[in-house]
């Protein structure tokens, strides 16, 4: 490595590394068998992310959308609900739910029966009619979360210029930038240089709020 790219701080370069190389070589696929609740096996991917290529990420990480599942589950209550109310409830047909054959010996003719279900079954098409409305609100709240994450952070091209001019001393745990105009090379700490990128990338006011935390510090 270039001795341009040594670390201000202890004026060394064997363990200077460009911060994307660190960012990439902390984000690694790991692949695993499992059993899924048929008791069959399964391959698994999920990516694992490291403490360090966390800290020095050039974009805040997007919202959680875990809420979506309660829409998923809303959904499906919905309809299931209103399935079983029209089999069951028999609601778009002319006749009652549980229509008996005979009375005391007289036979029912369909004018002598209420059309209308039983309450129970009317119950039914309340709980589909909420469970359906919460599906809508969850589905209205993660898409606007993915509104907002994307206009704010739709300036990440420009954070990312100056995020891949940064250089990461493994021994001190500072970054620095070179050949940035108007920047000078003094050691950085993560969450220095979290603001640094972020801000311009123009939504620095989240680097207070996601502050990056040193793994070797923590």
């Amino acid at each position: 490595m270039s001795r341009t790219h040594a670390c201000p701080g202890c004026e060394r370069d064997d363990r200077v590394q460009a911060v994307p190389a660190v960012y990439l070589a902390g984000r690694d696929a790991v692949t695993s068998r499992e059993r899924n609740r048929d008791g069959d096996m399964r391959t698994v991917t999920r990516t694992v992310t490291t403490g360090l290529s966390d800290a020095l990420a050039p974009v805040p990480g997007p919202p959680s959308y875990a809420i979506g599942g309660l829409g998923v589950l809303a959904g499906v209550v919905s309809v299931g609900t209103f399935l079983g109310g029209v089999l069951a409830g028999k609601w778009f047909r002319g006749e009652p739910a549980h229509e008996p054959s005979e009375l005391d010996g007289w036979h029912l003719l369909p004018q002598d029966v209420a059309a209308e279900p039983p309450p129970a079954y009317e119950f039914l098409g309340w709980i589909s009619a909420f469970a359906l409305l919460a599906a809508v609100v969850v589905f209205v709240v993660v898409q606007r979360r993915r509104t907002v994450f994307a206009r704010l952070t739709r300036g990440r091209h420009r954070a990312e210029e100056l995020w891949s001019q940064g250089w990461y001393c493994h021994r001190c745990g500072t970054v620095h930038l070179e050949d940035v105009p108007g920047e000078d090379r003094a050691p950085l700490t993560l969450q220095r240089f979290r603001e640094k990128v972020w801000e311009h990338g123009g939504y620095g006011d989240l680097a207070g709020a996601r502050r990056a935390v040193d793994p070797a510090r923590s």
